[in-house]
């Protein structure tokens, strides 16, 4: 059941890998999580970022996890609880802000493949230096955006990363063009107001549209 770190990585990569955007959902109802999650598969977004802000979140992961053709993951992992309910609430990946020797113990323990958070190249070097070479590059705007992280690839090749944060679709290409950025997480493809009127065919669209991101 325990997962070396090189392995979890291996496989946080393979999931980035699935499409150029995740989309990061902040749910308040799980009576929407399934059709949500539908639309965005359908859209060609398969890999889901849950963050656990809700009272709902656990309850979305459940509901989510059984939509055919998704990979659903527990975001804003924190404290080795967190990992424990997002596992048993059926996610297939974790995301945190920013990594402690707690989280990425309890994560290998509890075999969950970990995207973990770095800002800085002391704090990227450290997870290289545990066995983690896909990262989540957060807070990606506020940290200085693309031109910081096409800095940190140089001296860091071997290190990819998630940029999640102030990705917007209209600076998601500056990223996604970079050689160390596999995929970017964003928000905007499950805005709020559409959630809450249920607009699936609206969500499907955005879904689509960020989709050809990675090919532009």
């Amino acid at each position: 059941m325990a997962i070396t770190p090189k392995a979890a990585s291996q496989r946080a990569r393979e999931i980035c890998g699935l499409a150029p955007i995740i989309p990061v959902l902040v749910v308040h109802d799980a009576t929407k999580a399934a059709p949500l999650a539908q639309a965005l598969v359908a859209g060609g977004l398969p890999a889901l970022e849950v963050t656990l802000r809700t009272p709902a979140a656990l309850d979305v992961i459940r509901e989510m996890a059984k939509v055919p053709g998704g990979v659903v993951g527990a975001g804003t992992l924190i404290t080795p609880d967190d990992v424990t309910a997002a596992v048993e609430a059926g996610a297939q990946f974790g995301v945190s802000p920013g990594a402690t020797d707690e989280l990425l113990e309890a994560c290998e323990a509890a075999g969950l493949p970990l995207l973990p958070g770095a800002a800085t190249a002391s704090e990227a070097m450290r997870l290289l230096a545990r066995g983690y070479d896909m990262l989540k590059f957060f807070p990606a705007e506020a940290s200085g955006g693309a031109p910081a992280l096409k800095a940190i690839g140089a001296p860091l090749p071997q290190i990819s990363f998630c940029p999640t944060g102030g990705v917007s679709p209209e600076n998601a290409q500056s990223y996604l063009s970079l050689p160390n950025v596999i995929c970017a997480g964003g928000s905007w493809v499950a805005p709020a107001q559409m959630v809450e009127k249920e607009d699936w065919s609206g969500i499907l669209a955005l879904a689509q549209a960020a989709r050809q991101l990675g090919a532009a």
